[in-house]
């Protein structure tokens, strides 16, 4: 192998090592709506913040009965609060360990 070939190895590998966690701190899971009632706005804040982050939805809303798949990216932890607020107006707040869960659903099942 040539020195310039061991040198392209040597920072494939390096690169590797450091993209991975990165890929491994995003938390995935599928929120539902089982209200009667469009949710339009969707915040997830670790539970250390004294505001809420941007709203995961942006301009889109998940439809009553729908289900949209959340991810939180970076490394904050796994303690945060979730908001929810609806097209009526209602709002539901929850604190919850978002790294044990695969799904969270707002409303009666």
């Amino acid at each position: 192998m040539t020195l310039n070939a061991l040198r392209s190895f040597a920072l494939a590998s390096a690169l590797a090592v450091f993209a991975m966690p990165a890929l491994a701190d995003d938390i995935v899971f599928t929120l539902t709506n089982a209200t009667d009632v469009d949710l339009i706005e969707f915040y997830a804040s670790p539970t250390s913040s004294d505001s809420w982050e941007d709203d995961i939805l942006g301009e889109h809303i998940l439809p009553a009965g729908e289900q949209a798949e959340i991810t939180i990216g970076g490394d904050r932890g796994c303690d945060y609060d979730l908001k929810a607020v609806f097209a009526d107006g209602d709002e539901v707040t929850e604190q919850l360990n978002i790294c044990e869960i695969d799904d969270f659903t707002i409303g009666s099942e």
